[in-house]
Order: structure tokens, then sequence, then C-alpha cells
């Protein structure tokens, strides 16, 4: 399946680059593996499209919302952080 979304210029940048190797998403769709993510690049200041697009296909998933590796304390507190690694 191929899934269309926005991202942001900075982020598309960063991507295309390679430096960065994941997307967090709010989990609004089915990601599956071995899905495609049909990423267009988004300027949030002119809120329109760059014209310029990239695809990733989706190698793991991992969903948030069931996991209790803390209490809703710490998370409020401190949030989440997303680490990329190679």
């Amino acid at each position: 399946m191929e899934i269309e979304k926005k991202i942001w210029i900075k982020y598309f940048d960063a991507i295309l680059s390679g430096k960065k190797t994941f997307e967090l998403r709010l989990d609004d769709y089915q990601y599956k593996e071995g899905d495609v993510l049909n990423l267009r690049e988004w300027d949030p200041e002119k809120k329109s499209y760059t014209g310029r697009s990239i695809k990733k296909e989706i190698t793991y998933v991992l969903h948030t919302k069931n996991v209790n590796f803390w209490d809703k304390k710490e998370i409020d507190e401190k949030g989440f952080v997303v680490l990329s690694f190679k």
C-alpha cells in the first residue's frame, strides 16, 4: 500500500540527505511493514506543497499507545524521544 503524507521542509531535507532514517507520526493509519510512504514536502509558512516528494518503504512499525514502560507522570514530565541509529 502507498500512503501519502505531508512532511515539512527541514525533515524532508534530513531524509533526502540520509541523516534521518525514521518518521514519527500520529497513529492515524494502519501502517504495516512493506507499505510505502510517499512523503510530499510541505512549506508550513506558505501552506503549500513545494513539488518535491520522496518514497520510503516502511521496514518497522512501533505503536506506542499501549506501551507501559513508564508511568503517566514521567511521560507528562519528560515526553518521548525517538532515536535513530545505525
